[in-house]
């Protein structure tokens, strides 16, 4: 159990900072998830300026596809209790009838830890789209973030 302990440490150690040289959050704000997508390429990018949190997707090095900033009032996040073999963190970004789940987890329990990241595409409570990253383009500070918790 020790060696397993160790092992998941240090794949959430890597996983923190794994993405730091491709993020685009800037002007005094914090990058609490960025990745690049596995099928398209494009990033997925969540920035907390301290008034709003800002998501975005797109192609690197080009204008966004779609940018958000959405007042922190207005946003929620699912903080994992620390019960299950599943530990995951999400931020809710409201846009009209769209929320974009933004998501990151890891079973606990399997010798790969296997990490999931990425973004939920919802419309009036309907998945859309599942979008996935590259597990190792993933950078998130999704624990703890303070934010007010999803109902």
């Amino acid at each position: 159990m020790r060696t397993i302990t160790i092992a998941l440490a240090a794949l959430l150690l890597n996983t923190s900072i794994s993405g730091a040289a491709f993020a685009q959050c800037g002007n005094g704000s914090d990058t609490l998830f960025h990745c690049t997508a596995q099928k398209s390429g494009k990033q997925i990018e969540v920035c907390d300026t301290d008034k709003t949190i800002d998501y975005s997707f797109g192609k690197p090095g080009k204008k966004p596809d779609l940018a958000l900033s959405v007042p922190r009032a207005d946003v929620t996040t699912w903080q994992w209790n620390g019960i299950g073999r599943y530990m995951s963190y999400t931020v809710n970004i409201p846009n009209n009838d769209h929320v974009y789940r933004v998501f990151w987890g890891v079973d606990r329990l399997t010798d790969e830890h296997a990490i999931e990241a990425g973004v939920h595409v919802e419309k009036n409570g309907d998945v859309l789209a599942t979008i996935y990253c590259k597990p190792d383009t993933v950078e998130q500070s999704l624990e703890g973030v303070d934010l007010k918790p999803e109902e």
